[in-house]
């Protein structure tokens, strides 16, 4: 993704009041000022907190980011992009480095076994980037486990080698991405696989790799291509996708 069209992207989720720290305070965090303490009256008759139910496959569906969400030239997928199979699909004799390739290549960041699950993915046929977005209702200690697990791979993987099926040899680099602060817990990298193409041209694969988790549920997407990725915009993405989760949330809570 070029810089110009990154300022597009995140500059529409502005305009369109989506950005939740545009205006001071995210969804999940209340200003001090509006923190007035409940009476004793309040507190006796509000009870018991419900539980928070787990979300539907439809709910989960709901809360998908669409197209719309980040206008043109973005698009409903075409099909998997093509630097997938050419340099994701690879080997590496450092384990954790490993399993992060395998996720990436199957966008498995939590394991097959994560139910219930909603997926889209979305193409930029200008930049040749690709949007893999997922929703998954979980564990809170597993969506956290696998957290902690990604917050150790730039100090793991800060630089590795792998070879992909073709032979080729690529260069590999994980770098913690900054997130906003949204949601209960995150974690974002950015992992790049520097390497040639058939021709001898350099070419470097830029992935960023985002889970944020809210409440039960979370979000988990891959921002990536073979040209400039905003940092900006994968930021972006992470505050519309949770502002849209943590409303379909609600209506379920209100639907109880």
């Amino acid at each position: 993704m070029t810089r110009s069209r990154s300022r597009v992207l995140v500059g529409a989720l502005f305009a369109a009041g989506i950005l939740v720290g545009a205006v001071g305070c995210t969804a999940y965090e209340t200003p001090l000022e509006a923190q007035a303490p409940a009476s004793p009256a309040a507190k006796a008759s509000t009870g018991a907190v419900p539980a928070p139910r787990a979300l539907t496959q439809e709910q989960a569906q709901a809360a998908l980011i669409t197209p719309g969400d980040l206008g043109e030239p973005w698009g409903a997928t075409q099909g998997a992009a093509t630097w997938r199979d050419g340099v994701l699909k690879a080997n590496t004799d450092a384990p954790d480095c490993r399993r992060l390739l395998d996720a990436l290549y199957t966008d498995d960041v939590f394991g097959k076994e994560a139910r219930p699950r909603a997926v889209t993915g979305l193409d930029d046929p200008l930049d040749q980037a690709q949007l893999r977005y997922q929703v998954l209702g979980l564990d809170p200690a597993d969506v956290d486990r696998t957290l902690a697990w990604m917050k150790t791979l730039p100090k793991k993987c800060g630089t590795f080698t792998a070879v992909t099926e073709r032979g080729a040899v690529r260069s590999g680099q994980v770098t913690e991405a900054a997130l906003p602060a949204i949601g209960d817990a995150r974690q974002g990298l950015r992992v790049t696989l520097a390497g040639q193409t058939a021709g001898g041209e350099p070419t470097v694969l830029t992935l960023d790799v985002v889970v944020v988790r809210l409440g039960d549920d979370a979000i988990t997407f891959t921002h990536g291509g073979l040209g400039e990725i905003s940092a900006d915009a994968t930021s972006a993405v992470a505050q519309v996708g949770l502002s849209r989760l943590d409303g379909i949330e609600k209506q379920g809570r209100v639907q109880v």
